[in-house]
């Protein structure tokens, strides 16, 4: 019998495996020589939740897979050394490098490599999204997908957010799901790149809770409580934050400059008098800097031990995400199964920037 190591499903997971269940999407791998992957394709093939691809060599995976017990059935592999996709993807990657005037010697060479090569399929459509970095250091990982895959139109970078889930904390949102963001790519976001996060982030928040978000922008300054140069940057952002969403038509409330109590805590909100619907009810935490986001995340991780997902990409023009070294099958698996929901909505989004 193969293994099943994941547990119950909780409230972040089990109501987008529902969806992901009735609209199954192509989720690739570029890092598969790893038994926690292994498991997680096992998974998504044999309850149908989506279609897993593995990139690498067939015959070494599928030994690999039988020496742990682990079953490949109905997940594809594809080996991008002899895939019949690796002349075309060439053509358009030397074509891609003739626009940026970069000339490339042996563009086969490069499109060999599973993540260049993963990434590529992706933007052209031949899987929805891309699941990696289990094995290799961030950069490595963001590397080739931010190489490849186009930003989408109305976002001047790329960001990130990550999804932690407590179902017994009453501090995190409404259902025990908290989103942090950003908490991996953008050192020191300016107005603009804060506002983008703040919008992004509430918009990947209402897609997967399947409601209106709530976007709280963090601050040491609570409503002008301390003045400087930082607090006002993100008394802007809030209002950048603002007008981007009303102009991209997107469902939530975002608020700030709070604090984190005032943002999570309703009795904190009331003793410092901040009337909002944001205000002790975030679902989102937008950080000022990448900073404060990566050492609260990790400490609020390693103190209450709550399932965290990410980090799921922002700003892409395809569904993409990176996951901890350190990531345990539930959280690669729940990760995975986030961007097919966001690769179902991603057609949506597409549309909706055709005919604006």
């Amino acid at each position: 019998m193969t293994e099943t190591p994941f547990h119950a499903e909780n409230a972040f997971t089990a109501p987008i495996i529902a969806k992901l269940k009735k609209h199954p999407k192509r989720i690739v791998f570029p890092e598969p020589d790893d038994r926690r992957v292994l498991l997680v394709a096992q998974e998504l093939a044999s309850r149908e939740i989506s279609a897993p691809i593995l990139l690498g060599n067939r015959a070494h995976l599928q030994a690999r897979a039988k020496e742990e017990g682990i079953s490949l059935d109905m997940v594809g592999i594809i080996d991008p050394a002899t895939s019949a996709e690796l002349p075309r993807f060439s053509a358009w990657f030397e074509k891609m490098e003739r626009y940026r005037k970069m000339k490339v010697t042996h563009p086969e060479e490069v499109m060999k490599r599973p993540d260049y090569f993963a990434a590529m399929m992706v933007q052209y459509g031949a899987a929805d999204g891309i699941v990696g970095g289990n094995t290799v250091y961030p950069e490595a990982f963001f590397r080739p997908l931010f190489h490849m895959i186009k930003p989408q139109a109305h976002c001047p970078a790329a960001a990130s957010c990550m999804a932690v889930v407590d179902e017994n904390n009453p501090a995190l949102g409404e259902s025990g799901i908290l989103f942090f963001a950003d908490c991996a790519i953008i050192p020191e976001p300016n107005v603009e790149q804060l506002a983008m996060i703040a919008v992004e982030s509430g918009r990947l928040a209402s897609t997967l809770l399947g409601r209106q978000s709530r976007v709280a922008m963090l601050s040491y300054s609570t409503r002008g409580s301390s003045k400087t140069k930082h607090s006002e940057k993100t008394v802007a952002a809030v209002a950048a934050a603002r007008q981007r969403a009303r102009t991209e038509v997107v469902d939530m409330e975002v608020d700030g400059e709070f604090q984190v109590d005032v943002a999570l805590d309703a009795a904190s909100a009331k003793r410092k008098d901040v009337h909002s619907m944001v205000a002790g009810k975030a679902d989102v935490l937008v950080f000022p800097d990448l900073n404060s986001a990566n050492i609260a995340s990790k400490l609020f991780v390693m103190g209450a031990n709550p399932q965290a997902y990410g980090q799921l990409l922002l700003g892409l023009a395809r569904p993409a995400a990176q996951v901890s070294r350190v990531a345990t099958p539930e959280t690669i698996f729940g990760v995975a199964v986030a961007v097919g929901v966001e690769a179902i909505k991603y057609r949506e989004l597409i549309a909706d920037e055709h005919q604006s």
